[in-house]
């Protein structure tokens, strides 16, 4: 029997210092995030960002938090609620981090009866510390837990055609009747040694603004590659003008070299470009989250206007969009008759 396991990235228990402590620490060592030697990440995470850092992301989570709970698990089963009314085999929820967790989303699947699982984590482009991380994850508990399972890993979707005419029909309905001076894409950012690591060439990824564009078998795990891509196809879609859009990197880490250009850095100068309205899309997340809901919609939005700019949109993520979640649903069902 053919099953499905959605995984997204996760969040703390509550946005109290105490539940976000275990979760940051989970997460940040995770060796596809932090990709150090392990006693040097447990010294830096453990020894150094765990003494301060829950405290100040506790802060953040507060500022975001719904009364249902974390906004990315509430919209999260909000999706998931919607995509396994249209589909025909058993379907389970997980998070990389925190719960529910891919183990009992696996154990929930296996319950049911499931030998094969098309596992597809929520994230439009490949990446270690995403894509990569979940499916070493899963690999690891399907042989210790389920070895008669077999997995099929759904490749990042960053150039369907299908995904990339929802995000562009949900950035031009949330514009709606706002002319905005310039639409800013912002994707997560990496640090530029992930890139590199991931290149099965060994030799294309050279980050200097020709690679990306230049045919490569790199580009199927390229991250860089992979956003810039994603960008093109939609305002190609919406018939965008390149002096009217531009892209950037958001929520780096200090003390290493991370893709550029950085989200905050580039929005502080808008303004003084006479980018006076500006607008924002993030399409490395499919649900809103502390790094599209805190970071852009708040911590953006007031730098941009401290700086000089008048009008500031953060456009949600497709989140649990009725054609976004009827894609995923024919996608999962498409695999399902295969």
């Amino acid at each position: 029997m053919k099953g499905a396991l959605l995984v997204n990235l996760g969040s703390p228990e509550s946005p109290d210092a105490k539940d976000v402590k275990p979760y940051l620490d989970e997460f940040l060592m995770d060796k596809y995030v932090i990709d150090v030697p392990f006693l040097l990440r447990a010294l830096l995470v453990r020894g150094i960002i765990l003494r301060k850092r829950p405290e100040k992301s506790a802060s953040a989570y507060k500022k975001i938090w719904w009364d249902e709970g974390s906004p990315l698990i509430v919209l999260s089963k909000r999706m998931f609620a919607k995509v396994e009314k249209q589909v025909d085999i058993p379907m389970e929820l997980a998070m990389r981090y925190g719960k529910p967790s891919i183990l009992s989303g696996l154990q929930k699947l296996h319950d049911k009866g499931v030998t094969e699982v098309m596992l597809f984590p929520l994230y439009p482009q490949h990446a270690m510390a995403s894509t990569v991380t979940i499916i070493v994850l899963a690999e690891e508990l399907r042989k210790k837990h389920f070895p008669e399972m077999k997995f099929t890993n759904i490749p990042a979707f960053y150039n369907k055609p299908e995904y990339i005419k929802n995000l562009a029909e949900s950035i031009k309905k949330h514009l709606g009747n706002f002319e905005y001076d310039h639409l800013l894409f912002s994707y997560h950012g990496i640090p530029e040694r992930h890139i590199r690591k991931t290149d099965v060439t060994k030799s294309h990824c050279k980050i200097d603004n020709k690679c990306c564009v230049t045919p490569s078998p790199a580009h199927e795990f390229c991250y860089r590659h992979q956003c810039y891509e994603t960008t093109r196809q939609v305002v190609a879609y919406l018939g965008i003008s390149e002096d009217k859009f531009s892209q950037t990197f958001q929520s780096r880490l200090a003390g290493d070299k991370w893709l550029e250009p950085y989200t905050d850095v580039e929005v502080n100068k808008m303004p003084a470009k006479g980018i006076k309205k500006l607008a924002v899309v993030t399409p490395a997340f499919v649900a809103d989250c502390l790094e599209t809901l805190e970071e852009i919609a708040m911590e953006a939005n007031h730098e941009f206007k401290e700086n000089g700019g008048e009008e500031f949109v953060a456009i949600p993520c497709l989140n649990d969009d009725d054609n976004w979640c009827g894609t995923m649903a024919g996608w999962i069902n498409n695999w399902a008759k295969s």
